[in-house]
């Protein structure tokens, strides 16, 4: 008789250390994640991880499970279609504030909308770290720290959580890279959610942002239960500070799990077949 071996959260990373910046918030975000999943007990042979560019698209090479690294912004797209035709798979989608939300912004909306059964995980530092430092769409609008917008960029940031309502997401929560132990019980409920579920992840980046430390003394749990009416929940995104954190927005709406493909569709190397 073989036992099962319960994985540890350490058991959940890979050989591959990790670069990012320290004091970076992103750390913070795998450690949550591995424990998530030792918590859940998901089987790494069947995880995958999906990211377009960017710093915390580097996350799945330092996750021991199958990851794909892919093109900027497209990760949403790239996991959407690999949990259709695997939906055996348990799929996350991973990628920052200009991955998600301005190159792959149309993915992003559309992945709400469709709500196929994954996660989507964006961590939020309002900047393009990677290249040095640039305004992204969570920006604030007087942030002059960027030679690009040395006045500021001089528009409003747009609201994550509000957008993700208003396109149809039906599961939405937020964390703090700061709490990671009230993000780590965020990631299991999200990837236990049976649809889409969009955690926003407020994960400071002090190299270009370093009054991003001061986020310690403004974030605070939301501690209400999580909002299931759509026009109570409009209210909260348009209104919050968007630091509270914890399950903002639960509501249960059928999968998107692609159609039903005809006899000999499934067959690729038929479908080349001349």
């Amino acid at each position: 008789m073989n036992d099962v071996i319960k994985l540890r959260p350490k058991d959940f990373k890979s050989e591959v250390k990790p670069i990012w910046c320290p004091g970076c918030g992103h750390y913070s975000v795998l450690n949550a994640l591995t424990k998530a999943f030792a918590a859940l007990g998901i089987d790494k042979d069947n995880t995958v991880l999906v990211s377009g560019i960017g710093c915390s698209s580097r996350l799945p090479a330092y996750v021991d499970s199958y990851g794909f690294h892919g093109v900027h912004g497209r990760g949403l797209a790239i996991a959407q279609g690999l949990k259709v035709a695997r939906p055996d798979l348990t799929v996350l989608a991973l990628g920052g504030d200009g991955d998600g939300f301005s190159i792959g912004g149309n993915h992003f909306i559309h992945a709400c909308r469709r709500n196929v059964n994954m996660t989507y995980i964006a961590m939020d530092n309002e900047v393009y770290g990677m290249t040095k430092g640039q305004a992204s769409p969570t920006t604030a609008s007087d942030w002059d720290h960027s030679k690009l917008t040395p006045h500021g960029p001089g528009v409003r940031p747009f609201k994550p959580a509000a957008l993700a309502l208003a396109a149809g997401a039906p599961w939405i929560a937020r964390g703090y890279s700061g709490n990671p132990n009230q993000m780590s019980r965020i990631l299991a409920e999200a990837i236990e959610f049976p649809g889409f579920s969009f955690v926003h992840v407020l994960s400071q980046c002090i190299t270009f942002c370093p009054e991003q430390t001061d986020w310690k003394a403004v974030v605070h749990e939301r501690l209400e239960p999580a909002v299931s009416d759509a026009d109570e929940a409009a209210r909260l995104f348009l209104h919050e500070d968007g630091f509270s954190t914890g399950l903002l927005y639960a509501r249960q709406q059928p999968c998107y799990s692609g159609t039903t493909p005809a006899a000999g569709e499934t067959d690729l190397c038929g479908g080349f077949r001349v």
